[in-house]
């Protein structure tokens, strides 16, 4: 899953940068709102972290231009504001969750988990549940019937969240290049490659299906 995340504070920018990139998420990080509403705009992001407070243009601008240009991608409002009118303000203007400074990193990325799984269609839950398999966030581990909890790296991990958030669907290697990868990464279709064989090594030959010229449908292991 790929997000952006718009602050301007250096400090915290780095440190919850660091801290959703170890939870498995591909990260560009802007702190102008102009930056950020262009590369929102351009970009096909999973979701947004976006702190009201930006200079060259507010966050609640940047959001309602995005509305307004139908934007349905997820936007987590951070704000050092405490006060409840500029909540209504934020949500009024399309945003999906809010968030008041300081918060602690854990609760923005259970804050992120559930966003996403409710864009997807699914439950907020502890754990991702789909095609039989059962993904735990945390450790980064996958379990299932007649498969003991397997160890992921770091790289299966986001491939595998990302296949299970689309279970059943047909996945190009562009899109999944497009959702897996940060802006500056060189998006090689031969490592996504590579990372599915080796999760078809962990979860079973079967468990993801090659459509030839397509791209790939994870089966899991309710077939």
């Amino acid at each position: 899953m790929r997000l952006l995340l718009a602050e301007d504070n250096i400090a915290l920018a780095d440190t919850l940068s660091a801290s959703l990139k170890q939870a498995g998420y591909a990260v560009d990080w802007r702190a102008d709102g102009r930056d950020v509403q262009l590369l929102g705009e351009q970009e096909p992001y999973d979701l947004c972290v976006l702190d009201l407070g930006l200079p060259g243009r507010g966050g609640l601008e940047v959001l309602q231009a995005w509305r307004e240009q139908g934007s349905a991608m997820p936007v987590l409002v951070l704000t050092a504001r405490g006060s409840w009118t500029e909540r209504v303000e934020g949500l009024r203007a399309g945003a999906d969750d809010y968030l008041t400074k300081p918060f602690h990193p854990e609760e923005l990325l259970l804050r992120i988990q559930g966003l996403l799984r409710r864009s997807h269609g699914r439950e907020p839950q502890n754990q991702l549940r789909a095609a039989g398999l059962t993904l735990h966030e945390d450790s980064q581990q996958v379990s299932g019937p007649g498969l003991d909890a397997a160890q992921l790296s770091a790289s299966e991990f986001r491939l595998l969240r990302c296949f299970m958030l689309q279970a059943g669907k047909l996945v190009s290697k562009a899109k999944l290049a497009e959702h897996l990868y940060d802006y500056e990464a060189e998006r090689d279709s031969n490592v996504i490659e590579v990372q599915i064989n080796h999760l078809r090594r962990k979860l079973g030959k079967q468990a993801i299906e090659t459509r030839r010229g397509q791209g790939y449908v994870l089966v899991g292991l309710d077939s």
